[in-house]
């Protein structure tokens, strides 16, 4: 066996990982390259020569950013909807007994097993035998109940886990209940209640099948993009995509920093 048989058999977790992780950034690279080409045609799919035009005027597309904004409105609204549902939620389960909890646990788990063009069809039924338009509400009202498993199961995982010795030493010490959830519980809770919360952000700025079947004439981000694709990309998608990327490795950067400091304090 030869020194680098030995080598790569010690450090073949390590390996394998980073090639895990080159696979899943290489789109992300591809997308920030060609954010700075110029194309000559209506397609951004061939480099053909650098430039930064795209980046001085990322809404240089019509509507563009009118649909972008759509979605980061949708995707805040939802995010606060379904994390405060779903907060509750989790504390229901957790914490209490009660008729058809087994199924509430089930039915929970529904909406992240099925394919999500069985919940739009079935949402846009049900828009329509109740006569409303769609459009911004009817999106909304999807997006949350699409959202709304994933923070149940984020939070429930993390109350689950809870040391209820904790809430018991503050009541011994003459906490009020409120005083309890508010010093004690909601600060365990809250790294739960922020993963679901980051993530139900991301499921509804990304959503487009849900999308597509609740909209009507309402264009998000995501629709926008198919549509622009069936008549040329615009390198101001691949500059909104790559900000948006940058965005999210700063928040993921910050939260680890973050950890860091409280584990040294």
């Amino acid at each position: 066996m030869t020194a680098l048989t030995r080598w790569i058999r010690r450090n073949l977790v390590v390996i394998a990982g980073l090639g895990t992780l080159a696979y899943l950034i290489l789109p992300n690279v591809v997308v920030l390259v060609f954010s700075f080409n110029k194309p000559n045609g209506r397609f951004n799919y061939e480099w053909q020569r650098f430039s930064t035009e795209a980046w001085t005027d990322p809404c240089g597309v019509a509507d563009m950013c009118g649909s972008l904004s759509l979605s980061l409105k949708l995707a805040v609204w939802a995010t606060i909807g379904a994390t405060l549902l779903g907060t509750l939620i989790a504390f229901a389960l957790a914490r209490y007994r009660f008729r058809a909890r087994s199924a509430v646990n089930s039915l929970i788990f529904l909406p992240m097993a099925m394919p999500e063009v069985v919940m739009a069809a079935s949402l846009a039924t049900l828009f329509l035998n109740m006569g409303v338009d769609f459009g911004f509400w009817t999106i909304l009202i999807a997006h949350i109940m699409f959202c709304l498993s994933f923070v149940v199961t984020a939070v429930k995982a993390r109350v689950m886990s809870m040391d209820p010795r904790l809430e018991q030493a503050a009541q011994d010490l003459y906490a009020s209940p409120a005083q309890t959830f508010v010093r004690v519980t909601l600060p365990i809770a809250a790294p739960g209640i922020a993963a679901g919360a980051l993530l139900s952000f991301a499921l509804s700025f990304d959503d487009f099948i849900i999308t597509n079947f609740n909209a009507g004439s309402t264009v998000t981000f995501p629709m926008f993009v198919w549509g622009s694709a069936q008549r040329g990309t615009p390198v101001q998608i691949n500059v909104i995509g790559t900000a948006m990327f940058a965005v999210a490795v700063l928040c993921v950067l910050a939260g680890q920093l973050a950890g860091a400091r409280r584990k040294r304090s």
